[in-house]
């Protein structure tokens, strides 16, 4: 547990946001800059620093000097993104929690907008909403991919950072379970659907970086493999309407083992976006569970395109996504929330 620094203005704020910080100084500004610009001004802001040793702590003070809504928290240690997720939500004292992260960017009327979703559906336990992807410089680089609303999947179609849910679901979930690491928001997501509607609003009111400072890129290259090898194999349980605790309570594979080639595919393009890790092919061939089968044969393709021109699969990637936006019939109405189902929330139903 952290010592807490400074308490909010408020006693009772009808939204608290919260923001665990690790390592995140180069955009931290921005990030706490848009959520102290909101224009619904009522609420607290949790920040929880995650041991970070590049001077964001004492950004943060200076913050919080200025703005008697910043509830900072120190933390000696690295807890990590689960366990740092759950320390920071710890601390919040509304029903209502915004999740922040610290490399991105919230439009204006975000939290004011969510709010009053939740105040007009009773049964929505999530609402969240589509993105902006912007590169490291804050340059546009993909607007929001409306087509992934309309697809049942395991994959949700909003970033962690732009989810606003009720502290009653949370609860009762028990967290975010921190034997997801690295995706303990998915997770989180996946099982808040079998509890309650998932609403997204399907305009950008939150603008998501691609950059270095991501915990994926930044963090140790094999827990990361290992942690993502997990996600692939549990998301393979719920394609087989199965579920995967069993698979929480074995932990992840160890360090000689090998892992599911689509964690490369994953990891590169978070790579090709930010201009991250280096040395793919070598970790792919080393690491991977090769075999022959479609799954292999694609995880080459991709790693490979990866490698040699990650610029015209990213003009690739952005054309099929405006393609699929535009023959997306019906088209979601921007002013309204879209109920997204997921395929564990859809399988349970």
């Amino acid at each position: 547990m952290g010592s807490l620094q400074m308490s909010s203005g408020r006693a009772d704020p009808p939204v608290s946001v919260v923001m665990p910080v690790h390592n995140a100084l180069p955009y931290l500004d921005e990030a706490v800059e848009s959520i102290l610009s909101q224009s619904m001004p009522d609420f607290e802001f949790v920040i929880y620093d995650d041991g970070s040793a590049d001077g964001s702590y004492e950004r943060l003070q200076a913050w919080s000097k200025r703005d008697a809504r910043i509830k900072l928290i120190r933390g000696k240690h690295n807890l990590g993104p689960g366990a740092s997720s759950n320390e920071v939500v710890h601390h919040a004292s509304a029903p209502l929690i915004a999740r922040m992260d610290a490399d991105d960017i919230a439009h204006r009327d975000r939290l004011r907008c969510q709010q009053e979703v939740f105040a007009a559906n009773a049964d929505a336990g999530i609402v969240a909403s589509m993105c902006d992807t912007i590169d490291a410089r804050g340059k546009l680089i993909r607007g929001p991919e409306i087509w992934r609303l309309t697809r049942t999947s395991w994959f949700t179609p909003f970033p962690h950072g732009s989810m606003m849910f009720r502290r009653s679901l949370y609860d009762s979930l028990g967290g975010y379970r921190e034997e997801c690491e690295f995706w303990e928001d998915l997770d989180f997501v996946l099982r808040a659907s079998e509890k309650s509607k998932i609403l997204v609003l399907p305009r950008a009111l939150y603008s998501y970086r691609y950059s270095t400072t991501g915990t994926r890129l930044a963090s140790k290259e094999r827990r990361v493999e290992a942690a993502m090898d997990l996600r692939y194999r549990a998301m393979d349980r719920i394609g087989q309407n199965r579920g995967y605790d069993d698979l929480l309570s074995a932990g992840p594979v160890k360090d000689d083992e090998r892992v599911d080639p689509r964690v490369f595919v994953s990891l590169g393009l978070l790579a090709a976006w930010s201009g991250g890790r280096r040395g793919l092919v070598g970790r792919f061939l080393k690491r991977s569970n090769l075999g022959l089968h479609k799954r292999t044969a694609l995880a080459i393709a991709c790693v490979l395109w990866i490698r040699v021109s990650p610029g015209t699969l990213r003009l690739f990637i952005n054309s099929m996504s405006n393609l699929r936006n535009a023959l997306v019939r019906p088209k979601p109405l921007s002013s309204e929330p879209f109920e997204w189902v997921s395929r564990k929330g859809k399988s349970a139903s």
